[in-house]
């Protein structure tokens, strides 16, 4: 039988809690290929191979039997670590499994992600490729998505993030190109950009158009607003008029202009962190974003479902509410919770001798993960628990037909001695 007894308890509980693994470090010149599978596509629309890296869940089957979110976050080189970092510490009850693509930016980075052509920048000559911002949206819409909906079980519930020139990007395609993400994080986005052009244009459409179903939140690094004055503060910021906090102030600009703008349904908050420098603030950042982003995924009443007095009628309740929530957000069916958690549900209920709920706990986790040989083998020991040897063979014939494991033939030719 399986170990469970002591776990149960705090596995349940976990549905109000988190996960947490280690950082990668940067240490390792190769770190990024621990932290995703390294890849890379032509693309015909830039006229060159693009590299990204790619970060599957821990339970990811490539079978197809549970397809995933994705969140693209640019910069992906530098990035990825941080994003992998800030899931791998919050997915379960507060994040759902995603896929990670990080998208290189390491060359053409300024051609790519600023959205119009200038010459001049910040009163002096601007001679890097710039204004590619609209040729690189249509790579990722037409060619990069695809490709990673091509290769992986993903959904079409999407995510961007990106920092700095990438966080302008971020805004760019949410006020010009909303059918590609629902989730759009912009840290540090460089909003003063040719005359603030893209600010101007966002202001615009979000008091006019129509947002709803989406979410944006936006970051500052308020450590150093002004490069030469540090009596300059979050406080008299906006009194400012020089060009050393024109960055700033077209961030917190927009932001409270777009907190504004309850008509257009986006779901929209912003945040300071007057600690961090635009170096810096990615990782509290990308942190505070999902958790906002994803603020309706949490599990509410985790402690009822780890409570053995909460009646059955009362837990089914609040599985088919949160299975209902879950697609209301998503926009298409998804598990309530983990196949884990199903089990060890099952398994609790078991130890406590109410054989009811843990029977209904294993059917879920069968009803949700109908291709999981692990499911059906939860409920093989189930039966073989109420001497119902015939059923328990049958669930496990399906596992072994599922995986081809050997383990599970045996446990039927076992059954079948007796």
């Amino acid at each position: 039988m399986k170990k469970y007894i002591i776990l149960i308890l705090a596995g349940l509980i976990s549905w109000a809690g988190i996960h947490t693994s280690n950082a990668q470090s940067h240490s390792k010149p190769n770190y990024l290929v621990e932290i995703g599978i390294p890849d890379s596509l032509y693309s015909k629309i830039l006229d060159e191979q693009r590299d990204i890296w790619v970060h599957l869940p821990n339970n990811y089957k490539a079978d197809g039997s549970r397809k995933y979110p994705v969140v693209y976050v640019l910069d992906g080189s530098v990035q990825l670590n941080s994003l992998a970092t800030v899931y791998n510490n919050y997915w379960g009850n507060y994040l759902p499994d995603m896929i990670l693509v990080g998208i290189s930016n390491q060359s053409n980075r300024t051609r790519d992600l600023t959205t119009s052509k200038v010459e001049t920048r910040r009163g002096a000559s601007y001679n890097n490729e710039n204004g590619g911002a609209e040729n690189f949206t249509q790579f990722i819409e037409k060619e990069l998505i695809p490709y990673v909906d091509g290769k992986f079980a993903t959904t079409p519930y999407r995510t961007l993030i990106g920092h700095s020139f990438g966080g302008l990007f971020t805004i760019n395609a949410l006020i010009n190109h909303p059918h590609l993400f629902e989730n759009y994080i912009a840290i540090d986005p460089s909003l003063d950009w040719d005359n603030q052009k893209v600010l101007k244009q966002a202001k615009l459409k979000l008091a006019t158009e129509n947002f709803e179903g989406k979410s944006l939140f936006v970051s500052l690094s308020a450590e150093q607003l002004h490069m030469q004055n540090d009596k300059i503060s979050m406080a008299n910021v906006m009194q400012d008029t020089s060009d050393f906090t024109l960055f700033a102030r077209s961030i917190i600009d927009l932001s409270n202009f777009a907190g504004k703008q309850k008509q257009n349904g986006l779901s929209f908050a912003w945040k300071s962190y007057p600690n961090d420098l635009h170096g810096t603030v990615p990782l509290p950042s990308m942190r505070d974003g999902l958790l906002f982003l994803f603020d309706w995924y949490q599990l509410e009443s985790g402690q009822t479902f780890s409570n053995p007095e909460t009646p059955l009628a009362e837990l089914l309740v609040l599985v088919k509410k949160r299975e209902e929530k879950l697609k209301r957000h998503f926009g298409y069916l998804t598990p309530p919770a983990d196949e884990e958690l199903f089990n060890m549900g099952g398994y609790m209920y078991m130890q406590f001798g109410q054989l009811n709920k843990s029977h209904v706990f294993f059917t879920m986790a069968i009803k949700y993960y109908p291709k999981s040989a692990n499911a059906h083998d939860s409920m093989a020991e189930y039966y073989s628990t109420q001497d119902d040897a015939e059923n328990a063979i049958k669930e496990l014939t399906i596992a072994y037909e599922i995986s081809g494991l050997d383990m599970y033939k045996q446990k039927i030719e076992k059954l079948k001695e007796k």
